[in-house]
């Protein structure tokens, strides 16, 4: 009797299925591994059609199996039409799927052209094709990259449906303006500081109504503090005169030069994300309706904006969003329009690429990373990851620190417990949950408030205490009033 490969297990009837690595469960890569050092074990085709492409910058190194070809590894440059070229080499080839590593900008490209070619691509980690030494050229990594997708040893990375990506685009293009603004904002707090214009301890923020109203006036040649001051608004709690005093600086030309060097940074910012809302409101009007003649439910009152308000979309994101996907992810405590319209565009609306929420928080990255041997945890390591939706559901699970909800007392018990590294990741995973479920199979969020949570606790705790008392030969008896 052959060995079984890694790719084949045993129903319960007894007959081999095909199973993939990623697929297997902890004791079935621990047993396969076993049986690779104790036997001799011939792998499983599983990808006869196979091509590997190395990617770079100026050129790309392309391989296929020897008996496709007497050249079967062949050098294409990065230009459209030697992209062409090499697609029409790989059909020549009758090649059907191709494995390439996902290197930074430049597999874009390829990767667009070859999927419209209608060849199966395979994205793949370049961290799981380098654990062997020896491949040093272009041409020996090709050729690696082909052999371990023949064998079928390679996973494939998740890339959404075109649909997402042009509003991925969209949505990443403006938090960078977001971030590129506030950083003009600091540096405008920066030159004041330096003309001793104590502004910023007056102004909550500087990129407000008064505070630009002041600025620009600055830029204009107005120097007379009371004048400035009388710029104030009326919702601004200090008085013209505390503004005054904080006005009364020294007026250098360079510092003023590069005040409005960074003011007018921050009013094209300003511009550029006025456009790109515009953009991605058109963008999301054309999408298929997918709430079903559904209503929106009436917006969830927030206790307390951590956010500024005035990054937040100047349209209804919230309605668009709903009827992109059905449901309306801002129900769930501390996700607010701004990372619900991450998750859509980072991750989609179709969960059902993910088997089940722990393989969708597995890809997160925000599952533990326990090291096991001999059936017992013997270190405990991070997973560390530059995931835009797993940045912000962390950012999403330190808000829920003073929420009155049953998450948030969930997340202040883990944080007093654990810490507050760990309880926010711990609360990341569980948003992620309650996302994949809303999505995934149309449940609602329904929040039960801090009161039930701390009162299943009390009954965990009471219930602990009896077991405890009863392994100790003890009884527990529930006092309903207090004796003096």
């Amino acid at each position: 009797m052959k060995p079984k490969t890694h790719r084949q297990t045993e129903n319960a009837s007894g007959h081999a299925t095909s199973v993939a690595w990623h697929e297997m469960n902890r004791k079935q890569r621990r047993d396969w591994t076993r049986k690779m050092q104790a036997e001799e074990i011939s792998l499983q085709v599983v990808h006869p059609d196979a091509a590997g492409i190395d990617i770079g910058n100026e050129a790309h190194y392309v391989a296929v199996p020897p008996s496709r070809d007497d050249q079967s590894v062949r050098r294409f440059g990065c230009t459209t039409a030697e992209l062409k070229d090499l697609a029409a080499w790989l059909k020549e080839c009758r090649i059907h799927t191709v494995a390439m590593q996902s290197t930074g900008v430049y597999r874009i490209p390829v990767y667009d052209l070859l999927e419209e070619a209608g060849f199966e691509v395979y994205l793949v980690n370049a961290r799981e094709t380098k654990n062997l030494p020896g491949r040093k050229s272009d041409v020996q990594e090709s050729q690696w990259l082909m052999k371990l997708h023949t064998y079928g040893l390679l996973r494939n990375s998740f890339r959404p449906s075109q649909e997402i990506r042009i509003m991925r685009t969209y949505w990443r293009q403006r938090n960078d303006l977001v971030r590129s603004a506030g950083r003009h904002i600091q540096r405008i707090q920066k030159a004041l500081t330096q003309m001793n214009l104590q502004l910023a301890n007056v102004l909550s923020d500087v990129s407000g109504v008064t505070g630009q109203a002041i600025v620009k006036a600055i830029l204009a040649g107005e120097r007379n503090p009371l004048k400035l001051a009388a710029l104030r608004d009326g919702r601004v709690k200090a008085s013209e005169v505390d503004i005054a005093r904080s006005l009364e600086g020294n007026w250098q030309d360079d510092r003023l030069f590069l005040l409005k060097q960074e003011q007018d940074g921050y009013e094209f910012c300003v511009r550029q994300i006025s456009e790109c809302d515009a953009r991605l409101q058109q963008y999301l009007k054309q999408r298929e309706d997918r709430s079903a003649g559904a209503s929106l439910p009436e917006e969830k009152r927030r206790e307390r904006l951590r956010k500024k308000k005035e990054n937040k979309p100047q349209f209804d994101l919230r309605a668009d969003l709903f009827r992109m996907t059905g449901t309306d992810l801002t129900r769930i405590d501390a996700i607010d329009v701004r990372t619900a319209a991450t998750v859509i565009s980072e991750a989609g609306w179709d969960m059902s690429k993910w088997r089940t929420e722990d393989h969708f928080v597995s890809w997160l990255r925000l599952c533990p990373d326990n090291k096991i041997s001999g059936d017992r945890v013997i270190g405990k390591g991070r997973l560390p990851t530059n995931n835009p939706l797993t940045v912000a559901l962390k950012m999403a699970a330190s808000c829920l620190r003073q929420s009155n909800s049953y998450l948030g007392a969930q997340f202040r018990r883990l944080r007093t417990r654990l810490g507050p590294p760990v309880a926010i990741k711990a609360m990341a995973a569980k948003l992620a949950r309650l996302i994949y479920r809303m999505l995934r199979f149309g449940m609602e969020f329904v929040d039960q408030g801090a009161e039930a949570y701390e009162a299943r606790h009390r009954q965990r705790e009471v219930s602990f205490l009896i077991h405890k008392a009863a392994k100790l030969g003890f009884q527990l008896t529930e006092l309903n009033t207090l004796q003096g």
